[in-house]
């Protein structure tokens, strides 16, 4: 999928703060403000013609909070949540936001932030990939998470955890990696180290000592080179 632009409309009570936030996204290359709004009744109207990718939203604000828009819109943008107070971030992920920001916004923290909605704008997007419909779930703060496989690029071992990086985020769960190496062996996933399963697919070069994955370097083990190699070749 080419380079895309995400139209993007910043709410917030703040002057100052639309103002900083309006400014981090003209100079980013990927992402296009449509709309600035002091409050959620304006937002409302407003957004319904503008056609909106990418939503960076204020909690706290007259009338109606940030949380009281979303319960009003039919069809929500992808959200990232922009606020000064913290003991919203886990309501905030029950709207399935993006990211959570903590004002003041640094340029590097938007950034990352900005990086994970076009990657799942891409994702969601991305007409000419196949469908890939494989998908496991994993338990995740006392949840059942949904992982599509094709958006998975590896697992890795951190104690009793295992970290689980897809296209768009990366979370933790209590679990082994040898209960997933075999949940996932007929899934064109292969353990290439005693710390990371990787999904062959997403291998984009590797030599003798390591594979790359998005720019990523991951370690590979001395024994595990030949089976990569083969698992690689019939692939």
């Amino acid at each position: 999928m080419e380079d895309v632009k995400l139209k993007c409309v910043v709410v917030d009570d703040s002057g100052l703060q639309r103002l900083s936030m309006v400014k981090l996204i003209k100079d980013h290359p990927n992402l296009q403000l449509v709309g600035e709004f002091s409050n959620a009744i304006e937002t409302k109207n407003g957004l319904l013609d503008l056609g909106v990718d990418l939503l960076f939203l204020d909690v706290e604000m007259p009338i109606l909070s940030g949380f009281d828009l979303l319960d009003d819109l039919r069809n929500k943008p992808l959200i990232i949540f922009v606020t000064g107070k913290t003991q919203y971030a886990h309501k905030a992920f029950d709207y399935e936001a993006i990211d959570y920001i903590h004002k003041p916004v640094t340029r590097d923290r938007f950034n990352k932030a900005a990086a994970k909605a076009i990657g799942l704008y891409k994702l969601q997007n991305d007409k000419s990939s196949v469908e890939d419909d494989r998908f496991i779930f994993v338990k995740s703060n006392l949840k059942k998470r949904k992982v599509m496989l094709g958006s998975l690029k590896y697992i890795e071992a951190l104690g009793d955890y295992v970290k689980f990086v897809t296209n768009t985020d990366s979370f933790v769960v209590l679990a082994t990696m040898k209960s997933f190496e075999k949940e996932l062996e007929d899934e064109n996933f292969l353990r290439i180290h005693k710390s990371y399963i990787v999904n062959l697919d997403r291998i984009q070069r590797y030599n003798s000592r390591e594979v790359e994955i998005d720019g990523e370097k991951i370690p590979l083990s001395r024994h595990k080179k030949t089976l990569l190699a083969d698992a690689l070749s019939s692939n």
